[in-house]
């Protein structure tokens, strides 16, 4: 099971610079950093969300980098914690941080016309033709 999920999103530069502004309004991170390039006008936002799951009893990490410039973002979303293995009956319906956010860069992509593509490693899909 991978912990990291990478999108490109494509299209008008006005819309690519709203997307991480809005994203964090809506999701406020515990923690933001904000990194403005000094050449190419290119931004760089590192956010660090944690939900605290009573059903299992651990904390989920979910560190989320928004790379924006001229012609794309690339968000990465990279998760840790909680409990591996079953652990007796399933979550209930409650959404975690991951998913919330991945629904919001889905809906904004489809709202304001935006290309989006995930992003897969190459390094994984040959492993997997190794291990066949």
């Amino acid at each position: 099971m991978s912990t990291v999920t990478k999108y490109l999103v494509y299209g008008p530069n006005d819309t690519l610079r709203r997307l991480p502004l809005k994203l964090f309004e809506q999701h406020e991170p515990k923690y933001l950093y904000k990194y403005n390039a000094t050449e190419g006008n290119d931004q760089i936002f590192v956010a660090v969300y944690e939900q605290f799951e009573k059903q299992i009893n651990a904390t989920i990490t979910v560190t989320c980098i928004v790379e924006c410039t001229k012609t794309h973002n690339r968000i990465e979303m990279k998760k840790a914690g909680g409990r591996m293995g079953f652990r007796g009956s399933s979550l209930s319906e409650e959404k975690n941080v991951e998913s919330d956010l991945v629904d919001f860069i889905m809906d904004f992509s489809k709202r304001f016309g935006l290309s989006l593509q995930e992003e897969v490693d190459d390094d994984k899909s040959s492993e997997d033709e190794d291990e066949s």
